[in-house]
């Protein structure tokens, strides 16, 4: 079983899922690993983040302990993830 890390989560998507929080901790060795595991605690919460190729959508982003991550992104234990969105402008 993958080790516990932490998601950090925008406040725009968790005003989408009533009973989610901005924090959580889950089980992950992959970023892939813990999009999964939000998605499970907050059915729908996935499809928010990843688009049906099963990659981050282009207007979010994903970071590891302040680097730039991909789903493919392995996570050592306790490292910190922060899903954001994506600011554009012009």
């Amino acid at each position: 079983m993958p080790d516990a890390v932490v998601v950090e989560l925008p406040a725009a998507l968790v005003a989408l899922f009533p009973g989610s929080v901005r924090r959580v901790e889950v089980a992950a060795g992959t970023g892939a690993e813990a999009i999964d595991a939000i998605g499970a605690r907050w059915p729908g919460m996935r499809d928010r983040i990843c688009d049906s190729r099963l990659d981050i959508r282009r207007h979010m982003r994903v970071f590891v302990d302040g680097e730039r991550a991909t789903l493919a992104t392995p996570l050592r234990p306790g490292a910190e993830v922060f899903v954001m969105t994506a600011i554009s402008g012009g």
